[in-house]
């Protein structure tokens, strides 16, 4: 993400702003960050991720939602577009631009986005209290972090790598790690994990 060269504005602001933009951004405390196009296997492991949890909460009141929705982090003063959300809100449901309720959020790491990711980003979701689980993905060494909220209210980290099977407690589903990297072909020269 890249920061524009303009005066912070207000949420509603942005929300006009954005409406009419031909690129999305992502808005944290009058900040606007213009998103830079995703990779193959950015792409392809979003698409998994989301046709996974799609076909399994298929008939339930959870939604999932793939890049282009919007999700309002209040306490943060942010909206972002997370890779993969899943919603179970009532309230959520009845707001057609964005949501406020999320179970589980997922980010596909790049090496543009990845320390905003694991950094920033982490502690504005983490502000939600409906919030159960953080995914990040990393394509390049075919692994996957899980930190889930905990009894207590403390996030813990639960790492998947090789042929485990992705245990996600908020919508209870246990994925194979390889379904998740189904077709995603490693970047050159990434690490091997």
């Amino acid at each position: 993400m890249t920061a524009l060269a303009q005066p912070k504005f207000g949420a509603e602001d942005y929300l006009a702003w954005e409406a009419n933009q031909p690129v999305k951004h992502e808005y944290l405390a009058g900040e606007v960050f213009a998103m830079a196009g995703g990779s193959d296997a950015h792409v392809t492991a979003s698409g998994n991720l989301y046709v996974a949890l799609r076909t399994h909460l298929r008939g339930t009141p959870c939604r999932t939602y793939i890049a282009d929705m919007k999700l309002r982090v209040a306490a943060a003063d942010a909206y972002f577009y997370p890779d993969v959300f899943v919603t179970c809100s009532a309230a959520d449901a009845q707001q057609p631009l964005e949501k406020a309720e999320p179970v589980l959020v997922a980010e596909v790491l790049s090496p543009s986005t990845e320390a905003f990711d694991r950094g920033g980003k982490f502690a504005a979701y983490r502000s939600l209290p409906s919030l159960q689980e953080y995914l990040l993905i990393d394509p390049d060494r075919r692994s996957v972090e899980v930190y889930r909220r905990d009894a207590s209210g403390h996030w813990v980290l639960y790492p998947y790598s090789g042929d485990e099977v992705l245990e996600l407690g908020s919508v209870h589903l246990s994925l194979p790690l390889a379904q998740v990297f189904e077709d995603v072909a490693p970047a050159v020269g990434a690490a091997a994990g």
